[in-house]
């Protein structure tokens, strides 16, 4: 069985994106008082969790914190559980708080891996989308990284963006690909009504593109830099060779266990998940209290086990393995389902091949879809 991977929840940030719907605080004074807090909660969870071979640092803006406090947090975790040789350490970082010194000592503490929020390499849609960098700043991170010794550094890039036409889209795509970076994460933008830009939208204020529209960036998007070299091993995730697929991420879609620690950090076990406060007040009064943080749990049932399988198994481009379908939950999707496969086949959406489904291009760009079987 594949070992657990650890997220820790960071949850500050200097401002709000316009469109982001994580939960973050803008309060970092607080951000003592919630390292204490996250070191507590770790010690709850000793007799659950074991070892993991995976560390992810997401946020918010995890590169707010000083050096010193991502220590801080590194030390706990190797004190309070074991980490297995050849962990992969990720840690988000804003391009706007990075420097060549901050990085290398990011790059001493163990921390190998970066996923830098570049989201645009236009300065007018990064002023749209709220952040606190610039096109240059965002060049500079990605050096900055590299001299300081990091080798597998992605980027995140935001796409679908009000206003945005597919050759703009384009532009970004070949300065992200001109600085080679190891990782590429291409998320089509979603905005929740609650989100400034959300409320924009509403208020017709700007549109975002229709469903045409929406598939020919994400097609466009997978030639451009499966041509580049890039795989395209999950629905907004490319890698440059399999290792630098990102190993943490992929235990969310194949039901490996993951202990989420921090406000609004979820976990899951076997069938169970559970989620912490969306609140750092109510997260830190739990803690003191000497209580998991937790706001709620769900048991999932086979059936459902077996249709997030499906789901999650559909997003990758490895597929749904048919022998492991078989041997989990004992079902024969071939005879089960042979009328809809073929309809998918035919269409175009998918391969059936030594013994998996998996989706083409076309296919994933309608993954949510083909999970329905």
């Amino acid at each position: 069985m594949e070992k657990p991977g650890l997220y820790v929840h960071i949850p500050f940030c200097l401002k709000k994106c316009g469109y982001c719907d994580f939960y973050s605080i803008t309060q970092t004074s607080l951000v003592p008082d919630y390292v204490e807090a996250v070191k507590r909660e770790m010690g709850l969870y000793r007799d659950e969790f074991q070892a993991f071979d995976t560390v992810y640092f997401g946020g918010g803006t995890p590169s707010l914190l000083r050096p010193e406090q991502i220590a801080d947090l590194l030390d706990a975790i190797g004190r309070t559980f074991a980490i297995l040789p050849g962990v992969e350490v990720t840690c988000e970082v804003n391009p706007a708080d990075l420097n060549r010194e901050g990085l290398k000592r990011l790059h001493d503490l163990g921390v190998n891996r970066l996923n830098i929020g570049v989201q645009s390499f236009d300065d007018e849609e990064l002023v749209m989308l709220g952040r606190r960098h610039n096109r240059m700043q965002a060049v500079a991170a990605f050096e900055d990284a590299c001299s300081a010794g990091f080798e597998n550094i992605g980027l995140d890039l935001i796409y679908c963006l009000p206003g945005q036409s597919l050759s703009m889209w384009e532009e970004n795509l070949r300065q992200a690909i001109d600085l080679r970076p190891a990782h590429l994460s291409c998320y089509e933008l979603e905005l929740k009504t609650h989100t400034p830009l959300g409320q924009r939208l509403a208020r017709g204020e700007i549109a975002q593109p229709g469903e045409d529209t929406q598939r020919e960036f994400f097609l466009r998007t997978s030639e451009i830099l499966e041509a580049a070299g890039f795989i395209h091993y999950e629905v907004s995730n490319f890698a440059l060779g399999p290792d630098m697929a990102s190993r943490h991420n992929r235990k969310y879609w194949d039901h490996t266990p993951y202990l989420g620690l921090g406000p609004s950090a979820h976990s899951f076990m076997e069938n169970r998940r559970w989620w912490n406060h969306s609140s750092l007040p109510d997260y830190l009064r739990d803690i003191s209290a000497g209580h998991r943080p937790m706001a709620g749990q769900e048991s999932l049932s086979e059936a459902e086990l077996f249709s997030e399988a499906l789901m999650l198994g559909l997003r990758t481009s490895a597929g749904i393995d048919l022998e492991e379908i078989k041997s989990r939950f004992g079902r024969d999707l071939l005879q089960e389902k042979a009328q809809i496969l073929e309809g998918y086949r035919r269409s175009g959406l998918i391969i059936i091949e030594s013994g998996c489904i998996r989706p083409t291009r076309a296919g994933l760009a309608v993954a949510d879809g083909l999970a329905r079987l």
